[in-house]
């Protein structure tokens, strides 16, 4: 449950669970959420039973999903895709200006967007202004994850559900690695999707110039 797999496919949108009451997280078995092959229930650390095992449930979906986007900003932008207009008018800055490197694009963000991030953020984590179509507050009478609102897909067959949400699982488990070896990649001075190039010539020579 807690290993970051190496099984996975094509990136998945989140799948929610139908409401309802979620039991407390104790244990963990084979054909539970998130418990897949090749790993199955991995605990060398021995949490389950001394961690409230659905928060960190909830933690590692949130941070799945973060790093799903996250990935896929690196791909777009070493792909050339921007969205179009400014990012911001007042400093002048188009999103078409921004740099691709990971730390590069994070410090171009002026202050204004850190900001309104950081308020979407805090709306999203407490339901504030949530609709039908948007995001929910995370409640205790439903599954880890489930903040759709009611407009959001929900999937009553259990074996279409179960897929959806451990492809989502592992989907993520997947992009937080990715994500974090795009930026140890960069702070070893080569690029976050091709490593190569820098490290005093130690790297294999650039693919692109």
């Amino acid at each position: 449950m807690l290993a970051l797999t190496a099984s996975v496919t094509a990136f998945q949108p989140s799948a929610m669970l139908a409401p309802g009451r979620a039991p407390a997280v104790s244990m963990f078995a084979a054909g539970d959420t998130g418990v897949t092959p090749p790993l199955g229930v991995w605990d060398p650390l021995g949490l389950i039973e001394s961690k409230d095992m659905r928060r960190f449930e909830i933690m590692e979906i949130k941070h799945g999903r973060a790093a799903m986007l996250g990935f896929l900003h690196v791909i777009a932008l070493h792909a050339g895709i921007t969205l179009p207009g400014y990012l911001s008018i007042e400093q002048n800055i188009k999103f078409a200006d921004m740099p691709i490197g990971c730390f590069a694009s994070l410090e171009a963000v002026p202050t204004l967007g850190w900001l309104q991030i950081m308020a979407f953020t805090c709306a999203a984590e407490t339901g504030y202004a949530g609709t039908g179509g948007g995001l929910v507050a995370q409640t205790d009478d439903k599954a880890p994850g489930d903040i759709g609102g009611a407009d959001w897909q929900r999937y009553a067959d259990p074996e279409v559900r179960a897929f959806k949400l451990n492809a989502e699982r592992n989907n993520g488990r997947a992009a937080m690695l990715g994500v974090t070896g795009c930026l140890i990649h960069e702070l070893l001075g080569v690029d976050a999707l091709y490593p190569t190039g820098g490290m005093g010539g130690a790297a294999p020579p650039m693919i692109f110039s």
